[in-house]
């Protein structure tokens, strides 16, 4: 008998919808046998790890929950090495895993399509940080995903019924005024070329959308290529055009098959892919480039 496993996190703003809507649910489903994961208050890195343990050849894994849910889900499913099978429902803020693959609930995984999802590989210094759905930044943005940890802000959203995605577009813009004058990114290089000391963001894009309001490309269905570029959101008027070429046209990158970033004295630096982040210091090197085995993925069909 085939093995559903769902991955949700208790602590998240949408668990009372997840626990009735798929973990009820899902209960007395005919013809497979139901294993939870349980996200423990951790990081991505190790709920990803102890997950890759108890998953066999087989399974599908189906994750209930935002993008740092879906990225334990997808990380697990790759370290695991097994014959497994991915799916992402929307119960977060942003859910661009999960809008890539357009399921709403259990039957539109049952009855889905598999695709072959290319993801991204971070290394740092030369040794792998993690595996990448969607996107991965560092700099500005990835420092503004900061604000999601903080006790205040995840109470409103866990108690909210509505307005999540105004709440959280709200709190950015209040971190964004008071931050935007930090130098976010010391001096560095990208593929051999220096870049300007006033740019604030690198972006790597591998999906159609990045955080749920830009504009991507279906890269992940590339074996090879990615879309990354550089911006200076620090700067209100550069923030606003960009804002505007991405919503309602692409994120502004260009085709890549491999970044490297080299920083001049070794950086101190925020590194965010799908919205969870990690801080790093003294790096030389950041490594962006497309992994060499895909993940069986399921798309609503």
């Amino acid at each position: 008998m085939k093995r559903i496993i769902i991955v949700y996190n208790p602590r998240s703003s949408r668990y009372e919808l997840v626990k009735k809507e798929v973990l009820e649910k899902i209960r007395g489903l005919k013809g497979f046998a139901i294993g939870k994961y349980e996200v423990k208050p951790s990081n991505v890195d190790e709920n990803a790890k102890e997950l890759a343990k108890i998953l066999i050849d087989g399974d599908i894994v189906i994750t209930a929950g935002g993008d740092g849910t879906a990225a334990i889900g997808f990380n697990g499913v790759i370290l695991s090495r097994k014959d497994v099978k991915f799916a992402a429902l929307p119960y977060g803020n942003f859910n661009d895993l999960a809008r890539s693959l357009d399921l709403k609930n259990v039957d539109d995984v049952l009855n889905g399509k598999i695709i072959n999802w290319y993801p991204l590989e971070v290394l740092v210094d030369g040794r792998h940080w993690r595996y990448v759905a969607c996107y991965a930044t560092i700099g500005l943005f990835a420092e503004s995903t900061k604000i999601f940890d903080q006790k205040k802000v995840r109470q409103h959203l866990r108690k909210s019924k509505i307005g999540r995605f105004v709440y959280s577009i709200f709190e950015l813009a209040k971190w964004y005024f008071k931050n935007r004058k930090r130098q976010f990114i010391p001096g560095f290089s990208l593929n051999g070329n220096k870049m300007p000391s006033n740019i604030t963001d690198y972006l790597a894009v591998n999906s159609k959308t990045m955080a749920r309001v830009m504009r991507g490309k279906k890269s992940f269905l590339n074996a090879k290529n990615f879309e990354s570029g550089t911006a200076r959101l620090g700067n209100f008027w550069c923030l606003c055009w960009f804002m505007v070429r991405s919503i309602f046209c692409h994120v502004p990158v260009t085709t890549k098959d491999c970044d490297v970033l080299r920083f001049e004295n070794g950086a101190n630096i925020e590194i965010q892919a799908e919205g969870e982040y990690k801080y790093f210091e003294r790096v030389k090197t950041v490594e962006i480039r497309k992994y060499d085995q895909p993940i069986c993925a399921i798309l609503k069909a």
